[in-house]
């Protein structure tokens, strides 16, 4: 803080005066020293004088000099040397009769009472002399509650960050629930199924990728913060979690509300239930996903096309475009690593696990998307018929050829129940909060000296 014309009243308030000349440094040290150091530079200072407005003006007349200020320069230094007993016992009271601490010794004094900055007294000033300094200021679960605390704040002066989120989230889902409206259980249906789970899993990780320049933003805080051993990096890891969940929740029970009835899944209220909890699951996960690489990537821009490479390739060797046993056992890999496989396979489950003796095909519908399925279903029902005989095997156009069953083998969805995938895809969450605090400790080791 620079201060022009100090009057006597400011002086008793600070703890240190610097001033410069020509950018060196001509005093350094509490107010209350003013006096005895200029008395033995040779320039006393009068009785009633104010000392820094007398500093100021004997500054200026040395700098006028054809010398200048070198001799107050190197006096400064030679005064700096001298043992401090003396110094302490010409500046151990300030104007207004208060201790004067030097920057470090009042740091550790704040961070020994508890507190980042703070006032002092006599009393605590002699004791924080010769106790420990802490190594954090407060308790573990307080730096939490005050991270947390904080965050909310900061969410709360921002609320159109939160609220273009959830006008992502509701669009998409408008969008989703217009274009597979009531889907049926033909054949037709069963593919049109699939592409809305792909499409709707996958929205929820591109979806949530805003949150990728929060810690970006952050950064330049959390360094000199951790760096003086403000709170832990667990704290902070933990309160930007528990800051991150209430708005996932809204934002999968609007996702879910919005299709779940207008695409017509399966499973009733107990459907419903788990197709929310893998939508919020999912969210949990691609957020803790994003959270990780802001920190290890240094910039927005790169984040961003990480991003949304490595969903891309989670969406590819999630099992809906090539299915596991289609897979090259040198890729089988990513697909387990996938973040997208879990929930595809989870509703995928919800949907066609929830009665596995559901037909979704039947009769001449096995035409359906062949050649054969353009001809009159009179003449479907005759190629049927021959084909039934032919076989030996009695079915006709009311047959059930399809359950299912018979679709989550077909598209190798047979390793996990949905339960093992929501749990799954939770855990996946929490590894990548491990992953992000894992960054913090290794990306920030500047500590407080």
């Amino acid at each position: 803080m620079s201060i022009h014309q100090p009057s006597y009243r400011i002086l008793g308030l600070l703890d240190r005066l610097l001033f410069l000349s020509r950018g060196k440094t001509v005093y350094y040290g509490p107010p209350a020293a003013l006096p005895p150091f200029f008395s033995e530079f040779g320039h006393p200072i009068p009785d009633g004088e104010n000392p820094a407005e007398f500093a100021l003006d004997r500054i200026r007349e040395l700098e006028g000099t054809q010398a200048g200020t070198n001799d107050l320069v190197q006096f400064i230094k030679s005064w700096q040397e001298k043992p401090l007993s003396r110094a302490v016992s010409s500046a151990s009271t300030s104007p207004l009769g208060k201790p004067s601490l030097s920057l470090k010794e009042a740091i550790s004094l704040s961070i020994a009472r508890g507190k980042l900055v703070s006032g002092t007294s006599a009393a605590s000033t002699q004791t924080a002399a010769t106790a420990e300094v802490a190594t954090y200021a407060n308790p573990w679960w307080v730096e939490v509650w005050v991270l947390t605390r904080r965050a909310f704040t900061n969410t709360w002066r921002t609320p159109e960050l939160f609220v273009l989120r959830f006008g992502a989230v509701v669009v998409t889902s408008f969008i989703l629930a217009t274009i597979f409206w009531r889907l049926d259980n033909t054949p037709k249906g069963v593919n049109e199924r699939f592409g809305f789970f792909a499409i709707a899993m996958s929205t929820m990780f591109y979806t949530i990728a805003d949150a990728l320049p929060v810690f970006l933003i952050e950064r330049y805080i959390f360094l000199p913060e951790t760096a003086h051993n403000a709170y832990r990096r667990s704290s902070y890891t933990l309160s930007n979690a528990i800051v991150a969940f209430p708005p996932l929740v809204v934002l999968s029970l609007a996702f879910t509300g919005i299709t779940f009835f207008a695409v017509g899944l399966a499973g009733g209220a107990e459907g419903f239930v788990f197709f929310a909890l893998i939508v919020l699951a999912s969210f949990w996960a691609g957020s803790g996903f994003v959270t990780f690489l802001s920190g290890v990537v240094p910039h927005v821009i790169i984040g961003y096309t990480v991003v949304v490479a490595v969903l891309a390739y989670f969406l590819l060797f999630s099992g809906f475009f090539v299915t596991r046993d289609r897979i090259p056992g040198y890729w089988i890999w990513f697909h387990y690593l996938s973040l997208i496989k879990y929930p595809y396979e989870a509703v995928m489950q919800n949907e066609f696990g929830a009665d596995p003796g559901k037909c979704f095909m039947r009769g001449v519908q096995m035409f359906d998307g062949t050649p054969m399925g353009k001809l009159p279903v009179a003449t479907q029902v005759t190629v049927l018929n021959a084909m039934s005989k032919s076989m030996r095997i009695d079915f006709n156009s009311n047959s059930c050829i399809t359950t299912g069953t018979d679709i989550l083998a077909k598209q190798a969805v047979d390793q996990l129940g949905k339960w093992g995938c929501l749990w799954t895809t939770l855990a996946w969450g929490f590894l990548f909060r491990i992953l992000f605090y894992v960054t913090l400790l290794l990306g920030s080791r500047n500590k407080r000296s």
